[in-house]
């Protein structure tokens, strides 16, 4: 389970950096209306907060329920909204992938946060008695 653990902290801080590229391209963004740009740095807003939330629930997830079902709740909603987001503007093949495999992957360990008891830095050879 300690794979599963730094796995999912790998994905979480993969979210948070993809929103913040996804914030600082809205400068480079040509055409379009204010409006469109404001929208697609607030996407950039959404993902890093997303990724937040999974690194929480990688640390606290286990002993909070209230913070693993919002991340599970929030990992199912922007993995359906990464789907339609990415069909509607033709996203390619590895833009899918990239988007997919970070938020797909973050959704299901999200569901076994349960299982990935924190490190208490001691095994349990260690523990004495």
């Amino acid at each position: 389970m300690r794979l599963a653990r730094y796995l999912y902290r790998i994905l979480s801080w993969g979210i948070v950096v993809l929103g913040t590229v996804h914030m600082l391209t809205t400068a480079a963004l040509r055409g379009g209306s204010p409006a469109g740009r404001v929208w697609f740095f607030g996407a950039g807003i959404a993902m890093v907060l997303s990724g937040a939330l999974n690194l929480l629930n990688s640390a606290y997830g286990a002993g909070a329920r209230g913070v693993r079902w919002v991340c599970i709740g929030n990992n199912v909603l922007m993995t359906c909204f990464a789907v339609v987001a990415g069909v509607f503007t033709g996203a390619g093949p590895g833009q899918f992938a990239t988007v997919l495999g970070l938020v797909g992957g973050a959704t299901v360990l999200s569901f076994l946060t349960a299982l990935l008891k924190p490190d208490t830095g001691q095994s349990t050879a260690d523990s004495g008695s």
